[in-house]
């Protein structure tokens, strides 16, 4: 095997579900920390955490090659004052207690990953955001990102290299944001939303996986990095690219009046559609690394019409 132990925390959702299955046969074991208790598939095992505070959770951690904080509450909801809460405590308290414990093992994991978020730059319709010259703004969602990074650079981990990576939108069959654009356009409804001019940043859940491989070979590698392919497109050519390769050539357009009311009834927030998320990963670019998946044509074709690795099975 090509690593011993990988640590996954917060790793039932879908990028989790996405890394287990890339790594079951390039690591020995693959731990994942939960808080419900599910069984043992091969070399996939799960431990319960509470995310908080220590338990017997923590011996998984020592001499790891890698732990990813994968943890914290979907902000696909309504920004209630006990939704922001429960944004914040999820992935603030996760980071805090991990934090402390790789800092204080005598043989702590080799590498951190944060999964964290490119939506910490501004919305930016006038030049990309890259980890150098990128911008951030004022907005729950990047007061989110920034708390969180915050919490992730307070510890000091001489013993583990730490890589802040800020992910993109993750395109794959079974979960995320694919699927329900999938949907609009099967119901005849996969027009632009909004104006249709925002960027999406993306990235395929393969190169997603990738990138972290990437990470954990070439240990010179730390600090932020953006993990979003390198070509992103506006809202408007991710819907006729979903269309076209579909097969459903006519799509409703959703004006921004129509998507609020809709966020209203599904508890959802338009920022989480009008946003316009323009994000280079120049700094995964600059080391070296190369996608498989560089275009959105490229991305969609695969997810749509060939055999997934990662597609849920009856």
């Amino acid at each position: 095997m090509k690593y011993h132990k990988i640590v996954l925390a917060g790793g039932n959702g879908y990028l989790g579900t996405v890394l287990a299955k890339y790594f079951k046969d390039k690591a020995d074991e693959i731990i994942i920390l939960s808080r419900h208790d599910t069984q043992t598939i091969n070399n996939i095992r799960t431990v319960t955490w509470d995310g908080k505070t220590r338990g017997k959770w923590t011996a998984e951690l020592v001499n790891t090659d890698l732990v990813i904080n994968l943890c914290g509450k979907n902000v696909n909801c309504r920004y209630t004052e006990k939704n922001k809460k429960e944004i914040f405590d999820s992935r603030l308290h996760t980071t805090a207690i991990l934090g402390e414990v790789i800092r204080d093992l005598y043989e702590p994991p080799k590498l951190w990953i944060n999964i964290t978020s490119a939506t910490i730059y501004r919305h930016a319709k006038d030049r990309p955001q890259d980890e150098e010259t990128g911008e951030m703004s004022t907005g729950f969602s990047v007061d989110v990102c920034n708390a969180w990074e915050a919490a992730f650079n307070k510890f000091e981990t001489p013993k583990t290299r730490k890589v802040a990576l800020r992910m993109g939108i993750v395109l794959g069959i079974s979960d995320s944001a694919f699927p329900r654009l999938l949907n609009l356009v099967k119901l005849g409804m996969g027009g632009k939303q909004g104006n249709g001019e925002q960027y999406v940043s993306w990235v395929h859940e393969l190169d997603a996986a990738r990138s972290i491989e990437w990470l954990m070979d070439y240990p010179e590698l730390s600090g932020v990095f953006n993990c979003t392919a390198p070509n992103p497109v506006k809202n408007a050519e991710l819907m006729h690219i979903i269309r076209q390769t579909y097969g459903t050539p006519v799509g409703l357009p959703a004006p921004e009046w129509m998507l609020k009311i809709g966020a209203l009834i599904i508890g959802t927030e338009t920022e989480l559609i009008l946003k316009s998320r323009w994000v280079l990963p120049k700094r995964l670019l600059d080391s070296g690394f190369k996608f498989q998946f560089e275009t959105a044509e490229a991305a969609v074709e695969d997810i749509l019409n060939a055999p997934q690795l990662f597609k849920k099975t009856s």
